[in-house]
């Protein structure tokens, strides 16, 4: 899975550290009881790697690494004096010992300066009095003659205008004081026409609304199961299904042009063209530059190019501790490894790099949704499909695509509207199920309703509800049963614990999480809390965790395809579909190469 970052794999009880020699590709493997800690593995590993490498440089230059491990070589002694040193060297570490009294600063006091007589303080403590009480000192010798100036204002008025008695300057000084404050007081007040309070609350009427509520009402206008719940809707079909001229049923696989087939057509437009490169020795010696040879990668060679995949892959919307354990991954594949000739750097690293994230794109499990729903279908009983995720990341948007694509292949489709919280939830259902049924009617099924909703309003438990449909659909002979769910962040827990709950109650054959294109580090964050809240809130000793992604509004991003990046590496999950547009017809499957060459496009 391309995660050479991380040199090691825990198997139950059992923890194995490994090492690569990309010169001579060899892997060092040591294998130890996880519950011991052994301090000298890392030791123990980089000391047998060079022991066996310096020791049969020569044979493996000759004979090449097959030649060698085919035949015979003697290495058991040399590995148990290497792991006798690395024992001894992890006893010969002393714990750490106390200072003695004399190393200690305290020893260096006299006892003098740690006496205390009583009724005296520390020096620094008067220090700081001394200071405060200066400072008050001060801010009160300041304050005096404030209080003196403003008190003595007039006498020294009344000292230069001998002619002003004590009793005149009062009685100017009362009414310029009344002028000032009638003056602040005629700008402030300002007069306000008193309105009368109509008692009682009258409801708002909207001009381009309707007054009649019971228009509005649409509470009690389905039954469960019952084809009348969802009457026949007269629409417009090119609106629903965009393409017309696709084939019914197939998904098809994400399609991107990479620059390199862009140019090879211009070339085939444009054969006659002359070239406008420079040719003789100045494009020879271009052509030279930058070639390594016949030597051996280093780190060093490599950190330059590196850097600017990570920056590179950042800018392309792959979460930031992804893109540097993905170089650190490339570059322990790389380092070592000997170059061809005519060969740089930088493409090296990029091819492998390339290669890497193919890899992780295309994880070990595959999900076959229809395979999986033909197996249900000859145990008779209902494939079952959950879907969670975030706020308005498109969860019942592309649960009504999933039945569209299902409905096409010929299974019948229950869906159980358990977002039992959100305002119109039900309605949304309501309204896919009524043109899904439009464009399926029964009469092009044998008189066999395609699609049905079971929902039962708001408020409810939703774990119950989706146990309910289940039920109803194994008695009604549906072949698939889709559960929506509620919205929510990753950091609620009674949310998750919720969420928990109807994953482990209900037991489905898939869950799938529903996650935006447009997130960058925010992926991680809500794969990584959903799975955890999944198993911390399940009661089972296997916990049932996320089984796929769907990624939505991948219209929306151009090349900035790194969550898609990001979702997989995380969680080792296959990305089912890819949501690409607004009508039913807009669903994808995931195109490995195509998405690797929208990401390493400049």
């Amino acid at each position: 899975q391309e995660r050479g970052g991380n040199n090691s794999f825990t198997h139950e009880a059992l923890t194995l550290k490994y090492k690569l020699d990309n010169q001579f590709e060899l892997v060092f493997v040591v294998g130890f009881q996880k519950i011991l800690t052994l301090t000298y593995v890392d030791k123990l590993i980089d000391d047998v790697h060079k022991e066996f490498r310096d020791k049969y440089r020569n044979e493996f230059q000759q004979k090449g690494t097959l030649g060698l491990l085919n035949g015979t070589f003697d290495f058991k002694d040399d590995f148990m004096r290497l792991l006798r040193d690395a024992e001894e060297s992890s006893r010969v570490r002393a714990p750490t010992v106390m200072k003695t009294f004399e190393q200690s600063l305290k020893s260096q006091k006299t006892v003098k300066c740690m006496i205390e007589t009583r009724g005296e303080k520390p020096k620094e403590k008067v220090k700081n009095k001394k200071n405060k009480s200066s400072k008050k000192e001060g801010t009160e010798a300041v304050a005096a003659p404030g209080k003196a100036s403003v008190g003595d204002k007039q006498p020294s008025a009344a000292g230069e205008r001998e002619e002003l008695t004590k009793d005149e300057i009062l009685q100017k000084n009362r009414e310029e004081f009344f002028k000032r404050h009638m003056k602040a007081g005629e700008k402030s007040r300002s007069p306000k026409p008193e309105v009368q309070k109509e008692k009682g609350k009258k409801p708002r009427v909207w001009d381009l609304g309707n007054s009649n509520a019971k228009v509005l009402d649409y509470s009690n206008s389905a039954t469960n199961g019952s084809a009348e719940a969802c009457p026949v809707e007269e629409f417009d079909p090119d609106v629903a299904l965009g393409d017309r001229n696709r084939e019914p049923g197939r998904l098809y696989d994400l399609e991107y042009e990479s620059d390199d087939e862009a140019e090879e057509e211009k070339v085939v437009q444009n054969p006659s063209k002359p070239s406008t490169k420079k040719g003789g020795l100045g494009g020879m010696f271009g052509m030279l530059k930058g070639l390594v040879g016949s030597k051996s990668l280093t780190r060093e060679d490599m950190d330059p190019v590196l850097e600017k995949m990570k920056d590179h892959l950042i800018a392309k919307n792959v979460a930031a501790e992804i893109a540097v354990q993905l170089c650190e991954s490339v570059a322990k594949k790389l380092e070592g490894k000997v170059m061809g000739t005519f060969t740089t750097v930088t493409s090296t690293v990029k091819q492998a790099l390339q290669e890497a994230l193919v890899q992780i794109l295309q994880p070990q499990r595959r999900v076959d949704v229809l395979r999986d729903v033909m197996d249900a279908q000859r145990h008779r009983r209902p494939y079952v499909v959950t879907f969670c995720g975030v706020n308005g990341v498109g969860k019942s948007t592309n649960l009504a695509k999933i039945s569209f694509w299902l409905i096409e292949n010929g299974f019948s489709v229950l869906i159980a509207a358990c977002d039992t919280f959100r305002a119109g939830a039900v309605e949304q259902l309501r309204t896919h199920t009524r043109r899904l049924n439009a464009l399926h009617p029964p009469e092009s099924h044998g008189g066999r309703t395609m699609v049905q909703l079971y929902e039962k309003g708001y408020g409810k438990d939703a774990a119950g509800i989706a146990m309910e449909a289940i039920s109803y659909a194994r008695n009604q002979g549906f072949d698939v049963v889709l559960v929506d769910t509620a919205g929510r962040m990753q950091d609620n827990a009674p949310l998750m614990t919720a969420l928990a709950k109807l994953i482990a109650v209900n037991a489905p054959d898939l869950v799938l999480f529903v996650g935006e294109a447009l997130v960058g580090n925010e992926a991680v964050d809500q794969l990584v809390k959903f799975n955890k809240a999944l198993a911390d809130h399940s009661m089972a000793q296997t916990p049932r965790l996320i089984d796929g992604i769907v990624l939505t509004k991948f219209d929306t991003i151009d090349d900035k395809v790194g969550a898609a990046i990001s979702m997989t590496y995380i969680t080792s999950k296959p990305i089912v579909f890819v949501g690409t547009g607004q009508t039913y017809c807009d669903l994808r499957s995931l195109n490995a190469k195509a998405v690797v060459a929208a990401l390493m496009k400049a």
